[in-house]
């Protein structure tokens, strides 16, 4: 928007200025026809302001979720049977298969702080995701060349019957490329869709920010629908010993996805890139560190903010927040600094957006930790659930049920929850809280992803008991040695699921929303590095239990006959372990500050009168409403310059001999909303005649040029 002046005179072309003069300044919108901008700081393909009647909301986030669920179709479909590849085709061990299953996994989670760190630095979003979705379709491409051509001899071995050939070291070289090539597309693409995709709605808007909030649960919908097809459908075609036509089925549906997300360029929004995180940091650390020995004042007018901050990727700065007053030295300007302001160096004072940023990592570090022990949980699903399972009566009507397929009642349960949050919960939620509430918090819904949990592992420790019930102890091995049905397990798949709904939708919400803009993608990554963690943990909780259950000559509680062990005390501790993070948790939540970026939460943060004379000497753009400059007024007529003056709108309107002081009717545009205080007028009429080369001491003296 930019600034227009109106006024009023007395007749049309060929006469003088009136003596008395009434001047308004308005916003003129620059794209009354074409939509208005999104208020985020977002950008169109093209770098330039985001309209939002053409860019981003539903088309482009729609588009983003059916590519995030080809992509998860792809990514499973490999992953979901890689153990089973590893030990019936390249004719690995178990503990080695798993050992490099692991490896693989952990590898895909490394890469999404990789692809983070590139996308909020250097290349942005969309570029960051272009790119590892290509990696990502050249790595499935490459696997399914080397399946078909040189593993999977001869034909159709693979299954559970026939065995491969052994392969040359070329061969399982080319294989170990192409899986890491998957791994680096795969883990490079997740954080940085999932961000992209909520960068698609504008927060400061209110309807757009709650199809923001509702992108996020729609898009683990996306997630766990996708894996549902490939733990089905191209598990059952993979275990049957069809390897290529899987892993060729995954390289169509990731290609199809990356088509279709180009195709969608021209719609999405984009936030630019802001530089290396890592030197920002580091930069506020030894800045704060030189000055370790200054005593902060209590004013924090003295921290220094710089109105042309590079790093900041929407021009949204960081308001100051009272936490971690250490770093707030970096901030401080000395008397030495402030005398050469512009000679500064940010390794001896930093902005306090700058410092903020550290502030709201250093904040989301505790809330981060308190997730690990939940994805331990939910590790649990694909593990000692499936060796549970397995141990339980699977057959039903002569049909074998495998265990590992009981995770699509998790999923289910996804899919059934988000509906109930949306529909349900939600709503009623709202008609119990404060008017204009937005519901349960992230940090809510993420204490309430806990509380299920624990739930889980109840269960789940429940079932064991009556599995251990109705077990033959005696078995030589122990698939189906109990008589109690597989089914019993639904309780804890659908438990687990309810808990991804309100912990990991609303854990990506949350890291999406604290997280500075220059580092949203990062937000996302912790998410995933979250699982990887969980993972790590949930082995080292397993080697330890096993370490002490197993002195004495005991079996332990987990052993490899799992009728003559205790896996559901091992349940029950992580059901404990996971009521103490809670309370941990709780504490952390409560001490937690949200970011406050300016121009959000209703906070002022510059002098409005500055603003309007800078704005009116610079010929700033203008994101605000309207003003005026007033004084009394005679009844005069219309009439129309039609011209510009330095990048401004000029016009003028009749006032009808009406003081202006917020006058409805008197405004054609929209409404006056703000008046202007009376020491202003003269300074900026002054500027507004000279600029109309009309002669300030003597109005009627010089004829109106446009006249």
């Amino acid at each position: 928007m930019k600034l227009g002046l109106l006024g009023s005179a007395e007749t049309h072309r060929g006469t003088r200025w009136a003596p008395n003069w009434a001047f308004a300044v308005r916003c003129v919108n620059d794209d009354e026809e074409e939509g208005t901008r999104t208020l985020d700081g977002t950008v169109d393909f093209h770098g330039r302001p985001a309209l939002k009647v053409k860019t981003g909301r539903w088309t482009a986030g729609s588009i983003i979720l059916v590519n995030q669920g080809l992509a998860t179709l792809a990514f499973f479909g490999v992953g979901v049977n890689l153990v089973l590849y590893l030990t019936r085709v390249l004719q690995q061990g178990n503990a080695e298969a798993a050992n490099n299953v692991s490896k693989w996994t952990g590898t895909v989670y490394i890469f999404s702080l990789v692809g983070a760190f590139l996308s909020d630095s250097y290349w942005g979003r969309y570029k960051t995701c272009a790119i590892f979705q290509a990696i990502f379709v050249l790595g499935l491409g490459g696997l399914s060349l080397a399946s078909s051509m040189f593993l999977i001899t001869p034909k159709g071995c693979g299954d559970r019957t026939t065995v491969c050939e052994t392969h040359s070291s070329w061969e399982i070289g080319l294989f170990y490329i192409s899986i890491y090539m998957v791994a680096l597309g795969y883990g490079g693409y997740q954080p940085n869709i999932a961000t992209f995709g909520a960068d698609q709605f504008d927060e400061e808007d209110i309807k757009e920010g709650h199809s923001k909030v509702a992108f996020f649960s729609y898009f683990y919908l996306a997630l766990n629908l996708g894996s549902l097809f490939s733990n089905t459908i191209l598990s059952y075609f993979e275990d049957e010993g069809m390897w290529t036509l899987g892993f060729w089925l995954s390289t169509g549906s990731a290609f199809v996805g990356l088509a279709l997300f180009l195709g969608g360029t021209i719609r999405y929004r984009h936030f630019k890139p802001s530089g290396n995180p890592l030197n920002r940091f580091c930069q506020v650390f030894v800045a704060a560190f030189k000055k370790w020995r200054v005593k902060l004042p209590q004013d924090e007018e003295c921290l220094f903010e710089d109105e042309k901050d590079s790093s900041l990727s929407t021009g949204r700065k960081i308001l100051h927040t009272n936490e971690f007053k250490f770093l707030d030295k970096a901030a401080y300007i000395t008397s030495r600094e402030f005398n050469d302001l512009k000679q500064r160096t940010p390794w001896s004072l930093c902005t306090v957006s700058q410092v903020e940023e550290v502030k709201c990592i250093l904040r989301l570090l505790p809330i981060w930790l308190c997730t690990i022990i939940y994805s331990v949980v939910f590790t649990q699903m694909a593990s000692l659930f499936v060796e549970q399972g397995a141990a339980m009566k699977s057959t039903i009507s002569g049909f074998q049920i495998p265990a590992s397929s009981m995770s699509s009642f998790d999923i289910l349960s996804v899919a059934l929850f988000i509906f109930l949050y949306r529909r349900v919960i939600s709503p009623l939620v709202l008609m119990f809280k404060k008017k204009n509430s937005k519901g349960l918090t992230e940090l809510q819904r993420m204490g309430i992803g806990l509380i299920i949990a624990i739930l889980s592992m109840v269960s789940a420790g429940i079932v064991e008991c009556y599995r251990l019930k109705y077990a033959n102890k005696d078995c030589p091995h122990c698939d189906a040695s109990s008589s109690l049905s597989i089914f019993w397990q639904v309780p804890q798949y659908v438990f687990v699921g309810a808990s991804e709904v309100f912990m990991y939708v609303g854990q990506l919400e949350f890291f999406n929303a604290q997280a500075p803009d220059a580092l949203k993608s990062f937000g996302s990554a912790l998410c995933m590095t979250s699982i990887s963690l969980g993972n790590y943990v949930s082995s080292f909780i397993v080697t330890i239990v096993m370490k002490i259950s197993t002195e004495d000559d005991m079996p332990g509680w987990i052993p490899g006959n799992l009728n003559r062990g205790h896996l559901d005390r091992f349940f029950f501790l992580l059901a404990g372990l996971t009521a103490v993070d809670l309370l941990i948790y709780i504490v952390f939540a409560k001490w937690y500050k949200s970011i406050k970026l300016e121009g959000k939460n209703g906070e002022e943060t510059d002098d409005s009168e500055i603003k309007i004379q800078e704005m009116l000497i610079c010929g700033q753009d203008v994101e605000c409403s309207c003003f005026e400059i007033h004084q009394d007024l005679a009844d005069t007529d219309a009439v129309d310059l039609g011209s510009r003056i330095e990048g401004f709108d000029v016009g003028i309107y009749p006032t009808t001999g009406v003081e202006w002081v917020g006058k409805e009717d008197m405004w054609p545009f929209g409404t006056v909303t703000e008046t202007r205080r009376p020491e202003l007028v003269k300074p900026l009429m002054m500027l507004v005649l000279s600029l109309l080369t009309v002669d300030v001491e003597n109005p009627d003296a010089v004829e109106n040029p446009a006249f």
